[in-house]
């Protein structure tokens, strides 16, 4: 490679734990580094090994591999330059080599248990588990696999310097008297542990196949992070290393390491089939995962037409087949287990964010639904309904012994949508029973008032909320308590959602009326009357929002009865929910404007360009960036609402949507086969934010049909 690659790979494990790192094995974020434990799943994220520095002595000469930026600006070594290709499927391989020797690296994190916990046999299929009994922080397992494999005309001499950290996965490490590292030499392994100001860090340790290891410890300071200078972000990072590695390898030789949290256990002898044996189990879980839906149509539309409610699954002769089969691992990464709930949920996106309720229940129809993986489907709604209070579902769960955060007027909002394509699509009446309740809760917390002043106005049946300092809408940025976008008073897509929760609970109680004994049935059937009176008021009361000066909805409608009338994505998800309470040519004028102003070819961006408060790019110091968050910048997950409204209200006209730079991107830039969070709201579009976003993924994935694609890729 002439030139520096800082496109980025990523790997998970199904805990929270990650790696991650460039394709010219160059560092230049904060979060990259080869083992990252979620000590507690999915949060304590902990750097223990950043990576390994490689040597190759082969005729005579030694040949650096490692890439590194410095504080000094130099760039050194450059081993990059003799990097030949990379390649991420089915596990990231790097082919360093000149004309008389080759050397391939392979990296591989294997899914927690090798993947067996989330998965289990049930019916000759293999579906999500629910956790069951509760998973101990005993059967955790943190690590990663190492695999290199030399190809020449000489013997070679491998040298692995270990590169090692101890530090939060937000933070960089500097060397201070108060941290110090430990280590014990094993049997071809050596353990390896950090004390700081006293106290004991996290044991791990590395073993290998063969070699001989040499303690040789010192730090190496100053590494440069250029993405973190970017971001205006602390950028310098020191590294200890303890010693390392010396391999002689015959042409065709292997030596496989495997970095491994927790003290030295009774484990069978490391060989170079380990790494087979991880690569193999992983392939044949995510087969299985796409087993489930493959040369099938599943039903979990928005629409009222049911013929525009199948989603296409692509067979295994389709000649695209592959790019589903990587959709699908892309939308895996995603599934996490929580410690403190003992079920799973969804990591919003890598490198920095945590699971989020309201980010998980629109991501959950295609990380979960689209598959076919309905247990785990079922088991995110059990999650996030366990654990509802005053009527509002938690938008963030704390780590072990906290209480879950509540601040959302949308996510108990969302938890009845998606609970409802989960009821179509597996007429699962029995779940419907249990989640009734929760429901009910809901309802009469909307409606008698709940936290941060949400409440149903009884003269309009429309929901309300004010509390100062907050922002509840997925709009959330607030700086120095101020809310950016604060969108108090009545917001359009909150409505939206309002209207067809009703409409859902009016169905709902017909259904278990139907199912009741006689006493309940009248009590039931009174419910859905009562939801069906209130959806139709709510549903008159939505035209308030619409603008006929700009053919458009408002966004929002103040306190003070003012109208917000800034062109946002919010109209787009007013119309594309399951039940509309908006015309049919309000629909389509929606939808003429927000192409003209909002659609991209990656997505919709959050403010029209012509609006005085419009932000292009998302650029600067965190404030900066924050500012233009929602002002402007492109959000990937807004394209499955606006295909789902285009689907609704545009029935017999092709999508005004080109697949293929979005499908680009995901092949081949930013974090290879994964989807970014934002992208800059000016041409070129470039990507930003998070590098793997779930409701990116997930609304791609959900609307996935490779045959509009282009044959070309």
């Amino acid at each position: 490679m002439v030139d520096l690659d800082t496109r980025e790979w990523l790997l998970t494990n199904g805990l929270g734990s990650f790696a991650s790192g460039t394709v010219s094995d160059v560092r230049t974020r904060t979060y990259h580094g080869w083992l990252f434990a979620a000590q507690n799943p999915p949060s304590g994220r902990t750097l223990l090994l950043s990576h390994l520095e490689a040597n190759l002595e082969v005729g005579g000469r030694v040949v650096a591999l490692g890439t590194n930026f410095w504080r000094s600006g130099e760039i050194e070594p450059t081993g990059y330059q003799l990097l030949r290709c990379f390649d991420i499927n089915p596990v990231p391989k790097w082919i360093w080599g000149e004309d008389d020797w080759q050397l391939t690296r392979f990296l591989v994190m294997p899914h927690f248990g090798g993947g067996g916990e989330w998965e289990k046999e049930r019916g000759g299929k293999l579906l999500c588990a629910s956790l069951s009994p509760p998973l101990l922080p005993s059967s955790f397992c943190h690590r990663i696999l190492m695999k290199y494999r030399y190809e020449g005309k000489d013997v070679a001499i491998l040298k692995l310097r270990l590169l090692i950290a101890e530090r939060d996965f937000h933070h960089q490490q500097k060397e201070i008297p108060e941290l110090q590292f430990v280590q014990m030499l094993g049997e071809q392994q050596v353990c390896l542990q950090a004390v700081v100001s006293g106290n004991f860090g996290i044991p791990w340790h590395l073993r290998w196949t063969k070699g001989e290891y040499k303690s040789d410890a010192f730090w190496y300071w100053n590494y440069a992070l250029p993405e973190e200078t970017y971001r205006g972000l602390g950028d310098r990072e020191d590294l200890y290393s303890p010693g390392y590695l010396t391999v002689t390898l015959q042409p065709g030789e292997t030596v496989t390491l495997e970095a491994r949290v927790g003290f030295p256990e009774k484990l069978s002898t490391l060989t170079s089939v380990h790494f087979t044996e991880v690569v193999e189990a992983e392939q044949e879980r995510l087969l299985e995962i796409l087993k489930w839906g493959s040369g099938k149509q599943v039903e979990l539309g928005n629409n009222d037409d049911p013929d525009s409610s199948s989603l296409y699954v692509p067979t295994p002769t389709s000649p695209h087949f592959l790019i589903w089969q990587k959709l699908l691992k892309a939308a895996d990464q995603f599934i996490v287990y929580r410690a403190s709930i003992d079920g799973p949920t969804v990591i919003a996106g890598y490198h920095w964010f945590n699971d989020w309720g309201r980010d998980t229940l629109i991501a959950l129809p295609g990380l979960a639904l689209v598959p076919q993986r309905f247990d785990l489907a079922k088991g995110l709604l059990q999650t996030f309904g366990r654990y509802c209070c005053q009527g509002l579902i938690p938008n963030a769960f704390p780590d072990i012994g906290g209480e879950p955060f509540y601040n959302s007027i949308d996510a108990a909002l969302w938890w009845i949508e998606t609970l409802g394509l989960y009821l179509e699509a597996t007429q699962d009446w029995q779940f419907l029973a249990e989640q009734y309740p929760i429901v009910q809760q809901i309802y009469k917390a909307f409606i008698g008032g709940t936290r941060y002043n949400i409440q149903v106005d009884s003269t309009d049946g429309l929901v309300g909320w004010y509390a100062s300092g907050v922002a509840l809408t997925w709009m959330d940025v607030v700086i120095e308590g101020r809310p950016v976008t604060p969108r108090y008073g009545k917001p359009v897509e909150i409505n939206a959602l309002w209207y067809s929760a009703l409409c859902w609970a009016s169905r709902w109680a017909e259904i278990l009326c139907e199912q009741g004994t006689v006493d309940n049935s009248v009590r039931l059937a009174k419910q859905a009357q009562r939801y069906a009176q209130q959806a139709q008021q709510v549903k008159a009361s939505l035209q308030k929002f619409w603008n006929p000066n700009l053919c458009y909805l408002y966004d929002n409608i103040e306190p003070d009865d003012r109208r917000n009338s800034q062109i946002r994505p919010n109209a787009v998800l007013a119309i594309s929910l399951k039940h509309c309470g908006f015309s049919y040519q309000q629909g389509r004028q929606i939808l003429m404007q927000a192409r003209v102003s909002l659609l991209t070819p990656y997505g919709l961006r959050s403010l029209a360009p012509s609006d005085p408060e419009y932000r292009g790019k998302y650029i600067g110091n965190p404030q900066q960036r924050d500012r233009a968050y929602h002002q402007g910048t492109v959000w990937s997950w807004l394209l499955g609402p606006f295909i789902r409204a285009w689907e609704r209200f545009y029935t017999d006209e092709s999508l005004p949507f080109d697949w293929q730079p979005l499908l680009e991107h995901f092949l081949s830039a930013a974090c290879l086969g994964s989807i970014s969070e934002i992208f800059d709201g000016n041409p070129p579009h470039t990507p930003k934010g998070a590098i793997a976003q779930a409701s990116s993924v997930a609304e791609v994935f959900r609307h996935f049909d490779i045959s509009k694609f282009k044959s070309n890729l």
